[in-house]
């Protein structure tokens, strides 16, 4: 049977990352079951990941979209790998070809997972390093800028005749804030 996994980090991934997107190449490569998930690449804990895994068996085929969908640093992936090939369980990264429990696909795949974790280090770094330049211009914030207590009021007065998704779609708040602001009007 063909397995195809798909992950996101956040909702509003970009176009081509997106949950929609993986599940139509996974589809597009025939894959019987797909599993989907939303857990940030930061934690190795996946939980419909870790459930997929145990439900392989010989013979199965586990189709990702790309390596860094399938992993995030080099050991979890390696170990990962090593367990799939110690099941016979065929391994497919869309992006990459068919993983081999050879010497040289295992040289491969380390290669690749090494790249992917200094690809996000990377790109850790130079958040960080943008967010040390940004706290050195005046009229830096930290974090999300507030929403306006009118806006808020407004959805608020929207929800009493629409559903929270509509009222994010006019006003672009989320159900979260929305929420948040009746409780902190209830309080007072």
């Amino acid at each position: 049977m063909r397995y195809g996994y798909a992950r996101v980090s956040t909702k509003k991934q970009i176009k081509g990352h997106s949950l929609e997107d993986q599940v139509e190449r996974l589809q597009q490569e025939g894959c019987d079951l797909i599993i989907q998930e939303q857990f940030t690449g930061s934690t190795t804990k996946r939980p419909k990941f870790e459930a997929l895994i145990k439900e392989l068996s010989a013979g199965d085929m586990l189709v990702v979209t790309k390596l860094d969908r399938f992993a995030r640093n080099v050991f979890e992936g390696i170990e990962i790998i090593k367990l799939l090939f110690a099941k016979d369980i065929k391994v497919h990264i869309l992006n990459v070809g068919l993983l081999e429990n050879t010497a040289m696909g295992n040289f491969f795949v380390t290669t690749l997972l090494a790249v992917a974790e200094l690809e996000r280090a990377m790109i850790q770094e130079r958040t960080l390093a943008g967010r040390e330049i940004a706290r050195t211009k005046n009229g830096y914030k930290e974090g999300r800028p507030r929403i306006p207590a009118e806006r808020l009021e407004l959805a608020l007065e929207l929800k009493q005749t629409r559903t929270y998704k509509e009222v994010e779609r006019l006003t672009g708040i989320s159900k979260s804030s929305i929420i948040r602001f009746k409780r902190t009007i209830q309080q007072t």
